[in-house]
């Protein structure tokens, strides 16, 4: 059985990503006949003398009036060696919530940038993302190689200028490719129009990467959703005492006679089944939904972590975190805000701004205020303790969003760097 990989494409806006989708999905053949004939009619309608490859991606209908992807589009494709989920991602700068959304869950982001254009702070802003979000591998497609009639120079110059800013975000994995989105050059197979390149094509690489780290392998955390309490005249009466808790787990593995501990009251007990539909399970791993049922009557509610109890995360009211700001209004210090973490929803007011990130020099500078798409680091006190810990020990549990508590709308999609009111070290980039 093939493995699964997630990806998602990012890029300024016009640096080919639906066209390089849409490659994809043509060169491994996963499109149907009549989507190409009618690709194929559109694009004649439209005077263009080959298919617009394009147009099997932005398939909404305000997309193709503007020229421009404006929502995340998931697709499915697959190989003989391995299935892949991608999220095509939109390049505009206001919608750079989008590729927050689309990298969240990926593990590999390919990023775009037009040979003629080089890096832009877009380009900038979308590795600080990948970055942030500590996706496992980044592969960075340098777009419309025809379009330089194949220059190596030109190639290499703008590698150079990648590799410069990956490494000022503390990005080790990233691999450069020169394409041709358009016409096919080093997408699916090596191109004789560059002798000078001699690495792997695109999809070779997609091929070969390892998926990111095994859920499996990390400390087990299970975010409660739902209560199922005893049913007084249930018609079956297995369900007349039956009491469980039900959720999706987040990371690790659970097995009959495990010690869990319930966070945030730190009550303890033993997990005495596993409950899946109407089977009973011997063991449960992420990101299996599943009932836990435990040994103790203890009072637990939705938003509740039952986790491992060897290594469980120290409940706490602070967090230093890094936060990307995806609102039209600005986020100041005295902010009152919600903080989604898993199940689990508390109120919270912004301590401090501590500096926001210079797509420019890659550096932290002072700031008063994050603006829409502004990255920064932020200190925020909870008004009730939070289960949480930092994102660069739990991917899945140290994630978070900040919501308006009036409006219901998300505000921002934040890092923990330190469930801590002191803080420790963070990125570089950000201190």
């Amino acid at each position: 059985m093939s493995t699964l990989l997630r990806l998602a494409t990012a890029g300024s806006v016009d640096d080919g990503k639906s066209t390089l989708v849409g490659r994809l999905l043509h060169d491994t053949k996963s499109i149907l006949a009549d989507q190409m004939d009618a690709v194929e009619r559109v694009s004649r309608e439209r005077g263009m003398t080959g298919a617009d490859l394009a147009l099997l991606t932005d398939g909404l209908r305000a997309e193709r009036e503007q020229g421009i992807t404006i929502d995340v589009a998931y697709r499915y494709f697959a190989t003989p060696r391995r299935s892949f989920i991608l999220a095509d991602c939109p390049g505009h700068v206001q919608y750079t919530r989008n590729t927050v959304t689309g990298s969240s869950t990926a593990d590999v982001i390919v990023l775009l940038v037009d040979v003629r254009h080089g890096v832009l702070e877009q380009t900038r802003r979308h590795l600080a993302v990948a970055s942030l979000l500590r996706v496992p591998h980044v592969i960075v497609a340098v777009n419309k190689i025809d379009l330089a009639g194949y220059a190596e120079d030109t190639f290499r110059s703008i590698e150079t200028d990648i590799r410069h800013v990956a490494d000022g975000l503390g990005l080790t994995d990233v691999i450069v490719i020169p394409v041709s989105a358009l016409v096919g050059d080093n997408i699916a197979d090596g191109s004789e129009r560059t002798p000078w390149y001699d690495g792997p094509s695109l999809l070779e690489v997609l091929e070969e990467l390892p998926t990111g780290e095994d859920p499996t392998h990390q400390p087990f955390r299970f975010p409660v959703q739902y209560v199922i309490r005893p049913q007084s005249g249930a018609v079956d009466e297995r369900f007349a005492e039956y009491r469980g808790y039900a959720g999706r787990i987040a990371a690790g593995v659970v097995r009959p006679g495990d010690e869990v501990v319930v966070l945030p009251s730190g009550k303890r007990s033993t997990v005495v089944g596993i409950d899946l539909a109407d089977k009973e399970l011997e063991e449960a791993f992420a990101p299996q939904s599943v009932t836990l049922r435990l040994a103790d009557d203890i009072d637990i509610a939705r938003g509740d972590l039952i986790a491992s109890v060897d290594d469980a995360p120290t409940p706490t009211r602070d967090l230093d975190a890094l936060v990307c700001w995806l609102a039209e209004r600005p986020l100041v210090e005295g902010s009152r805000v919600l903080v989604k973490n898993g199940s689990r929803t508390v109120q919270a007011v912004v301590r401090s701004l501590d500096a926001k990130l210079d797509l420019d020099t890659l550096l932290g500078e002072h700031t008063e205020r994050l603006e829409l798409n502004d990255i920064g680091r932020v200190r925020l006190r909870l008004a009730s303790e939070l289960p949480t810990e930092a994102y660069a020990r739990a991917r899945h549990t140290g994630a978070f969003l900040l919501v308006d508590g009036q409006q219901g709308g998300t505000l921002a999609a934040g890092m923990v760097v330190s469930a801590d009111p002191d803080g420790e070290a963070g990125p570089d980039w950000i201190i």
